[in-house]
């Protein structure tokens, strides 16, 4: 419980100090990952990793860690390119298949307009028996439109005609752009329908692990599960 409450105290601050919240959920993130596998010598990629947060504790962790994104404003957002970094699309990653042990790719599904393409390519390069970690903010959570939460909850024009009004600007992320409506249901089903990966374990991420249970009630999960985490096996 005093995870969740350090996670949320940070996201409350998440636009003021982005490194101290990106920061923290690396380390939170690889911490996770490491209950599955041993992430020292192993190769991971780092899906749409942004400015290469995970990228940098996966390689603290002495793992061999490659970041793959997408908008060079991201990647360079905290002031250089990060080392090793790869401009590239996840839907089409430069990697051979099965490259990987493990692949990563945080809170970057609901910014994709096909997440089975992206799962099905990060499946790819992930070695059998290897690991996929994945999580996104889902769509009816209390942050599912980002910075222009909770107005998403009366439709995508509405939200974004007022985060234009109160700001002056338009808001970072276009619904139907660069934000799309990702659902825990379907996602779920999605992940038990593919032959290519197993599921080890679905929760929500910033909680603690017995508010799995969550995830058995249709309806409210879709509210209270803010983030969905799911750790694959390759198959």
């Amino acid at each position: 419980m005093l995870r969740s409450v350090r996670l949320f105290r940070l996201f409350l601050s998440e636009q003021s100090d982005p490194d101290g919240f990106y920061t923290a959920l690396a380390s939170d993130a690889v911490s996770q990952i490491a209950r599955f596998v041993t992430v020292r010598g192993k190769t991971v990629l780092d899906i749409g990793g942004g400015a290469g947060y995970v990228t940098d504790e996966m390689r603290a962790q002495g793992a061999h860690c490659y970041l793959f994104e997408l908008d060079p404003s991201e990647m360079l957002s905290r002031g250089g390119t990060p080392a090793g970094a790869v401009l590239a699309d996840g839907y089409w990653l430069p990697v051979r298949d099965g490259g990987a042990d493990v692949c990563v790719s945080s809170n970057v599904l609901e910014h994709v307009r096909d997440p089975g393409g992206l799962i099905e390519e990060m499946a790819r390069a992930t070695k059998p028996g290897g690991l996929i970690y994945l999580s996104f903010t889902n769509w009816f959570s209390p942050w599912g439109g980002h910075e222009m939460s909770p107005w998403h909850y009366f439709g995508a024009k509405a939200a974004q005609q007022r985060y234009l009004r109160k700001h002056g600007k338009q808001p970072k992320h276009t619904v139907g752009k660069s934000l799309y409506p990702v659902h825990v249901g379907p996602v779920l089903k999605m992940m038990r329908e593919r032959t290519d990966v197993r599921v080890v374990s679905a929760r929500p991420r910033y909680y603690p692990r017995w508010c799995r249970v969550l995830l058995y009630v249709p309806g409210l999960r879709e509210v209270a599960t803010w983030n969905l985490l799911l750790i694959l096996r390759r198959t």
